[in-house]
């Protein structure tokens, strides 16, 4: 076996390629991972772009390795890690804790103030490669039903699972999402599996075009938005202003669920959540959702396939993270390593 391999190496502000580098080893407590689909997510983009707060903040430099959404099998494991893993198909958790700290024992590990994110924080290196390192106590099993692109929306669909979920809504109730990306589009998938009545809300018509396409007939832009009671507003959208519009747009005693994040403060008040009685909750990471996920997936309660629009090879990744389409008209692009 060769002793590199290929993978995309982002060396600064739009600056990238594909190298030559070492084949990662099976540490004790690690595995080896042959990455079969990895996807770009906006996060990429911002490293990409040197937008990334974690890059002002200490937590990540360049150069660095991305990739976050991954699926892939089994190639190889350390000391103390069960054999058993050894082909077998997985993907895993983006947040890495130190399981010693308070929070980790009390099982929030991604929100460890020492973690490492995957392709993210901590030198951690990411997917966007042919094979990936890491703890093996980050691993979950793919069932057969579970194939390498749903594998690797397993990460996505878990941030959108926990949003549905804070929502609080079911049949009989109206929701409303804010931004039909990945993100918003995943959640609104999930709350609809929940029996909830689902809308979204975005600024491009053909992202509005393709959320109708997945069988949301209430897909609207803020000026054709219809005045209707919604019993939870979900802000997956980037905008600063999204926050406070959610609470407006809310009924009162109603949910808000905060999981996009815009590029500089957002501004909300306070004194709106509480005379409408609203309870609002953040959503940070899949880590609590991914078991669930991989099930809904498994089941077929909530399919995404149509989300990916089309599937790549790593030489490119830096088109893709300037911004270059391909394929369909969903929002998200896969790369498959080994073309």
């Amino acid at each position: 076996m060769s002793s590199t391999m290929r993978a995309f190496v982002l060396t600064g502000p739009r600056e990238g390629s594909v190298r030559e580098v070492p084949v990662p080893e099976a540490t004790p407590g690690e595995v080896v991972v042959d990455v079969e689909r990895a996807g770009v997510c906006g996060t990429d983009v911002e490293f990409f772009t040197g937008e990334m707060t974690y890059l002002h903040q200490g937590h990540a430099a360049y150069p660095m390795r991305l990739g976050h959404e991954w699926a892939g099998t089994v190639s190889a494991v350390g000391d103390g890690v069960d054999p058993a893993w050894l082909g077998r198909r997985v993907m895993g958790d983006t947040m890495l804790g130190d399981r010693t700290c308070r929070r980790c024992r009390k099982g929030h590990q991604h929100t460890c103030e020492q973690r490492q994110e995957v392709g993210i924080r901590g030198g951690r290196h990411g997917a966007l490669a042919e094979r990936l390192a890491v703890p093996a106590w980050s691993l979950h099993a793919l069932p057969d039903a579970v194939d390498p692109v749903l594998g690797a929306l397993v990460e996505p669909g878990g941030n959108a699972l926990r949003a549905a979920r804070a929502a609080g809504v079911g049949t009989g109730d109206r929701a409303l999402v804010l931004g039909p990306g990945t993100i918003g589009l995943l959640t609104a998938l999930f709350l609809r599996a929940a029996g909830a009545e689902v809308h979204l809300m975005g600024l491009d018509d053909g992202s509005l075009a393709f959320a109708r396409g997945l069988g949301f007939a209430g897909a609207w832009t803020r000026e054709t938005l219809p005045d209707l009671p919604f019993d939870a507003v979900v802000d997956a959208g980037g905008a600063a202003d999204l926050p406070a519009l959610a609470v407006d747009l809310v009924e009162p005693a109603g949910r808000v669920v905060y999981i996009g994040l815009s590029g500089r403060p957002s501004l909300l008040d306070s004194r709106e959540l509480v005379l409408k009685d609203v309870t609002a909750v953040g959503v940070l990471s899949a880590s609590p959702g991914l078991a669930d996920t991989i099930a809904a997936y498994g089941s077929g309660a909530v399919d995404p396939r149509p989300l990916v629009a089309a599937t790549v090879g790593l030489d490119q990744v830096g088109a893709v993270l300037a911004g270059e389409r391909h394929g369909g008209p969903g929002p998200k692009i896969h790369i498959d390593p080994s073309r």
